[in-house]
């Protein structure tokens, strides 16, 4: 299994790869918490998220909004989208479908 790689991306993207789990969070909230403004992570070649890391992207999501910012998630795997659905993230977050 890969561990979490987190990185700025092209034109104000934040791709995240590999397991966004318990023992990833950490790292994953340290790296958000430095971003600003509307930002879309690219979850493309994001394999699992466990309930700690939705718990990192709702944090984000809460800070940037009192901002007047927000995250956006783009390129879900069909796995995954599924899981922000069940969780109700998809009123939470704008998921992008392309």
């Amino acid at each position: 299994d890969r561990v979490i790689s987190i990185e700025q991306g092209p034109a104000g993207t934040v791709v995240v790869a590999g397991r966004l789990d318990a023992a990833a969070a950490p790292q994953a909230q340290a790296f958000l918490d430095t971003v600003s403004g509307v930002v879309t992570l690219d979850l493309a070649a994001l394999d699992y998220i466990s309930s700690a890391g939705l718990g990192v992207l709702l944090k984000t999501q809460k800070r940037l909004m009192g901002q007047g910012g927000r995250v956006r998630l783009a390129r879900l795997k069909p796995a995954l989208r599924d899981i922000f659905v069940y969780a109700g993230f998809d009123q939470l977050f704008e998921i992008e479908t392309a």
